[in-house]
Parts: structure tokens; C-alpha cells; sequence
């Protein structure tokens, strides 16, 4: 599990969206703030470049949609909250085996 902080690079922002797009399979809260985190990491100034070409042989180029971008970040908070309303709501049920031996 990393931390992502105003000095991570723009390839470990995408690392972290990449281990944690899958908090929702998963059911693992924590999972989703690392990925909002993330996204909004990528909607940052800092990090929000629409398109990044890296030369090379293969000539790699990936474009990050903001709107896609958004639509995620919003899909996440909403299945935070009802994860968390999820866990305040259940009960809990006492054992008394044994309670009056």
C-alpha cells in the first residue's frame, strides 16, 4: 500500500489508480480512498495533463478524460457512503452463553 503525497510522480499516481480501481469487487473501503485519492490526484493541475506521448520505438500515448475522470471520482464517493452507512447500520448481537453459570 503506498501513500501518495504532492511529491509523487504522475507514473505512481496512475500506479495507485491502477491497484485500487478495484475496490468495489473487492469490498474494501480503505481500497476506494486510496483510489479517490488518486483520481483526485489526477484531476489536479499538477497532474492533469490530457495527453502525455513518451517517445521510444513503440511511441506510447495514453489521454486521461477529465470527465471520465469525474464520473469516477463521484462513482467512488457514492460507493464510500454506502459503505459506510452499510457498516453503521449493522448490529450487533451479544453472546450471554453462559451468563448466569
Amino acid at each position: 500500500m503506498s501513500t501518495l503525497s504532492a511529491s509523487s510522480t504522475r507514473a505512481q499516481v496512475l500506479d495507485e489508480y491502477s491497484n485500487t480501481c478495484s475496490y468495489e469487487e473487492d469490498a474494501d473501503a480503505a481500497k476506494c480512498r486510496r483510489f479517490i485519492t488518486a483520481v483526485r490526484m489526477l484531476l489536479s493541475p499538477r497532474h492533469s495533463l490530457k495527453r502525455s506521448a513518451h517517445g521510444g520505438r513503440g511511441g506510447e500515448e495514453v489521454e486521461l478524460d477529465l470527465v471520465t475522470l469525474r464520473q469516477e471520482l463521484t462513482a467512488a464517493q457514492s460507493w464510500l457512503a454506502g459503505a459506510i452507512a452499510a457498516g453503521s447500520g449493522s448490529v450487533v448481537h451479544a453472546d450471554f452463553t453462559g451468563f448466569r453459570e
